[in-house]
């Protein structure tokens, strides 16, 4: 594989299976991506959602840790309101444990969920996320013995078991030109999430790299864009196995979570809906097509961005698709 490329996944839902198969699902595609040459494999956390099982990702990056050898694993993101930073230092400081040198810990400022559904998370205000994440990076580089607390320190005694001797590498999952900022001057990894902003990359990954400061956490910048890509044998397969992601997208856009079944009721949807202006803008940020043409529209993101890697979201209608879909983008035709 010639393409830095690494893999985000959501759990998502296949037709009539259920939530808990689809975290199955998520198991086996990791152990694919693995085998394909992937270099990472994210999950989500998204809560409350019928069409996505992804509400835990540590736990399913422990079970990971078992299931791989070389894959680094991650989560894209946990999403800090919905958890105190001693906690989240604790978990992938555990997880280090079981997988050392191979443990990411992407951060998002959001909720991953609706206000209802935050509030039955008792999530925190994303206003207070820059004394959050001061916490969390203290208590890891404690954990790991690079930077004690100092005596004095309103933490100091307080630890975040298991004690390294390494820690996460730590990233922020940014969707504005100010949270890749955030992440430059923090020292810490960036993923531009294009699918979320509904923007292109290079002007955040410009910005991370021009605010970047050298930290314990990391020594040179590290910047990604992370993208909706499906690949089949050919385009106007892509086309047809795309129409349930499509349309769960559209559906979620006008303000409802529909979730399709079968791909003939998603082309009706979509049908029923062809003049709807939000439908172009769901096509135009995937890149779907044969195997061929989505490595040279990744190989051409990663140009014009700038960027050092590129996450492809692991999406089709199917568990075979998904993973056809990654051996094509792979270069495995």
């Amino acid at each position: 594989m010639d393409l830095p490329l690494s893999v985000l996944d959501l759990s998502p839902v296949s037709g009539e299976g259920t939530q808990a198969q689809a975290v199955r699902d998520t198991l086996e595609v990791a152990v694919a991506a693995e085998r394909l040459g992937y270099k990472r494999f994210w999950m989500a956390e998204h809560h409350s959602m019928a069409s996505i099982s992804s509400a835990s990702p540590e736990v399913l990056i422990a079970a990971l840790t078992q299931r791989t050898s070389t894959l680094r694993l991650g989560s894209g993101g946990v999403m800090a309101p919905n958890y105190s930073p001693l906690k989240v230092a604790e978990t992938f400081m555990e997880l280090e444990a079981l997988a050392p040198g191979r443990i990411d810990l992407g951060l998002g400022r959001a909720l991953g969920a609706d206000a209802r559904t935050g509030a039955a998370l008792r999530s925190m205000s994303s206003e207070v996320f820059p004394q959050w994440f001061a916490l969390l990076n203290a208590w890891l580089l404690d954990a790991a013995g690079k930077e004690p607390f100092p005596a004095g320190h309103p933490a100091s005694g307080v630890r975040a078991s298991p004690s390294g001797p390494s820690h996460p590498d730590l990233f922020m999952l940014s969707s504005s030109v100010e949270s890749a900022i955030f992440a430059g001057r923090a020292g810490v990894g960036m993923v531009f999430a294009e699918f979320i902003a509904r923007a292109d990359g290079g002007p955040a990954v410009a910005a991370y790299r021009e605010a970047f400061a050298r930290s314990p956490f990391r020594a040179e910048p590290l910047a990604a864009v992370a993208l909706i890509a499906f690949a089949a044998e050919t385009d106007e397969e892509a086309q047809r196995l795309d129409a349930q992601r499509r349309a769960t997208t559209l559906a979620y856009l006008s303000g409802a979570r529909e979730r399709f079944a079968s791909i003939e009721a998603a082309q009706a949807y979509l049908a029923e809906r062809a003049d709807d202006p939000a439908l172009a803008g769901v096509i135009a940020r995937a890149f779907t097509g044969d195997g061929a043409s989505v490595r040279a529209r990744l190989a051409a993101k990663l140009a014009e961005t700038g960027a050092d890697e590129v996450f492809v979201m692991s999406v089709g209608p199917t568990l075979a698709t998904r993973i056809r879909s990654l051996e094509l983008i792979a270069g495995l035709d």
